[in-house]
């Protein structure tokens, strides 16, 4: 059994007596970027917490938010996810423990074998592939620059990996250009999954002008969701007014979507969490409106924010699609066996 990605879908269409109300609003062209919303990484960890709640009863215990959305994790804590930040919240127990999408350092499965927990791992596999790269080139005597965010949980999951001083953290191209090496012929870099594609190649760029010899991923460790989710942004972002992101604050892939739109031609770049947050008086008057999603926010709330601008514009919607997604990740073998009940889960779209 594979998780799937949620599909792009295009929101509900406006019932009739919708369209009727809107003869007299003033018309707003909305154009949505494609692909956006849940990448399979995020669909697989948010299966993995609820087909544990169905195959073992609640509580699961979920170390960290299991995806950046607080609307999926207020929908998994409904049904008895229990979200901590350490271990050590959790009493002794024979309930499923998961670790999020974001990756773990080495010492949190240390200390949950230590005491015996039944882990189900939802790290994205896309985080794995640069624990390993980073391992790999550990094991070859490199000294391992990492290009992230400070304090990001899989940042944190990735210095983990390895004895404290082995990886150097890079954030900027400032760092890049100042980062002074033990033996510049001995260095490797890999990156955070969820950074800005332009911001990190000016990176990586720095660093292999100073240091030729330096070893890379063999694929660029900015997963494809990121990457194309940065593209369809690019797309749009000359062609309208203002961009509102569905996305959490905490969301790093998120909070880059609204930097390129910026950055790309568009005047006004807005993160929303969901229709509520819409800042009214912000986007001023408007004919055309973007909107994304980060990887971590389901097309429900894509669709929340559409019907708040029904309430106020005659809307027509244009989709405009830079990539098609196919990709799917395994769930864990515990959970292969489970049969899903209708209704879906809190990424399902409404």
């Amino acid at each position: 059994m594979t998780s799937s990605p949620q599909p792009n879908t295009s929101p509900i269409p406006a019932p009739a007596q919708t369209l009727a109300a809107q003869a007299h609003l003033p018309p707003l062209r909305i154009v949505l970027a494609a692909p956006r919303g849940f990448c399979a990484g995020v669909d697989r960890a948010i299966q993995i917490v609820e087909l544990a709640l169905i195959k073992y009863g609640p509580p699961v215990y979920v170390r960290h938010e299991i995806v950046h959305n607080r609307f999926v994790v207020e929908s998994l804590r409904a049904k008895g996810a229990v979200f901590v930040e350490e271990l050590d919240e959790i009493p002794d127990t024979g309930q499923p423990v998961i670790f999020s999408a974001h990756g773990v350092a080495k010492s949190v499965p240390a200390a949950a074998r230590l005491r015996n927990m039944f882990v189900l791992d939802a790290t994205c596999p896309l985080v794995f592939k640069v624990h390993n790269e980073a391992a790999r080139h550990y094991e070859q005597g490199h000294a391992i620059l990492l290009i992230g965010h400070k304090g990001h949980p899989e940042v944190v999951g990735t210095l983990g990996q390895l004895p404290a001083g082995a990886i150097h953290l890079i954030e900027t191209a400032d760092e890049a250009s100042t980062f002074v090496p033990t033996d510049p012929d001995r260095l490797a870099y890999v990156t955070q999954t969820t950074l800005s594609v332009d911001d990190t190649a000016d990176i990586v760029a720095i660093l292999k002008s100073r240091f030729p010899k330096i070893a890379g991923p063999a694929k660029e460790d900015i997963c494809y969701a990121t990457t194309n989710r940065q593209v369809s942004v690019k797309a749009i972002a000359g062609q309208i007014d203002a961009l509102l992101v569905v996305g959490a604050p905490n969301s790093s892939n998120s909070l880059r979507l609204v930097e390129v739109a910026e950055r790309n031609g568009c005047k006004k770049s807005f993160l929303v969490q969901r229709a509520a947050d819409i800042p009214w008086n912000e986007l001023g008057t408007l004919s055309s409106l973007g909107i994304s999603a980060g990887a971590s926010a389901p097309e429900q709330l894509v669709n929340e924010v559409v019907d708040a601008m029904r309430a106020r514009y005659a809307v027509t919607i244009d989709i405009v699609t830079t990539a098609e997604e196919n990709i799917a990740f395994n769930i864990p073998r515990e959970l292969r066996d489970v049969v899903r009940p209708s209704g879906g889960g809190p990424g399902v779209a409404g």
